[in-house]
Order: structure tokens, then sequence, then C-alpha cells
């Protein structure tokens, strides 16, 4: 499947390559996750229909339904790439991420406003997302 990712979820990517290209072992362990995480969202054949225990509904959904990737238990680390599916076709988004293990639950209850607003900078910085 086709992945394409919001500025914002550039931002906090480049960020975080850099920390690990600078030796932060915690950046290193959280860039191979989301390398694994990339990698999964890109193997995927359609849109996911179901939960699964990777890829979940995100509960707190704004205006669009969001889904979010995780990875298996990693001690201090629990990183959550939030991704829309558009409706009409690929590709989908990665709107952003962050390190959930930091932050805890209250992650969640900004994703559905947070969602809503990068999912429309993107319509309008793809016209709409027609491609």
């Amino acid at each position: 499947m086709l992945i394409d990712w919001s500025s914002e979820f550039n931002t906090w990517l480049t960020q975080l390559e850099g920390r690990a290209s600078d030796g932060d072992a915690r950046a290193l362990a959280q860039l191979d996750l989301v390398n694994a995480q990339l990698e999964y969202l890109q193997d995927l054949k359609e849109p996911p229909t179901d939960d699964t225990p990777t890829l979940r509904r995100v509960r707190q959904s704004g205006k669009y339904l969001v889904w979010r990737i995780s990875h298996p238990f990693r001690e201090g680390i629990a990183i959550r790439l939030i991704v829309w599916f558009p409706p009409d076709a690929p590709p989908m988004i990665v709107l952003f991420a962050n390190d959930k293990a930091q932050m805890g639950d209250v992650f969640y209850s900004s994703v559905g406003s947070r969602a809503d607003q990068v999912i429309a900078a993107y319509l309008r910085l793809t016209d709409g997302g027609v491609r």
C-alpha cells in the first residue's frame, strides 16, 4: 500500500532521525520501531475493516476515522503512529506519532481533534486529496 505522511509527521520523524544519528540509544530504539511500523503499513493490501493486535481504530476519532498502529511490548517505549485511510483511494496517510510511554493516556484525548486538523491541512495541500 502506498504511504504518504503529513508535514507534522515528517518534522517528528526528522527530529527522531537526528537524535538517532547523534547516538541517542532511546531514539535508535524508537526509530527501529517506527521503521517496522511503516513496513507493516506498506505491506497492507487494503485498508483495514477490523481491529488487529497491531492496527486498531482510535475510539476517540473526530470527524475522520483514524487508526493507530502499535508494536509488541518494549520496556519504556510505546510508539504510536496515527494513520488515516482516505475513503476514495490510496495512499494511506501517517498523520502524526509520539511515544505514548512518555505521555500516557493523555495522548489519546487529543487524537480526534488533532487528526481532524492534520487531515484538513493535508487535503488543502493536496487539492482535496486528488492526485
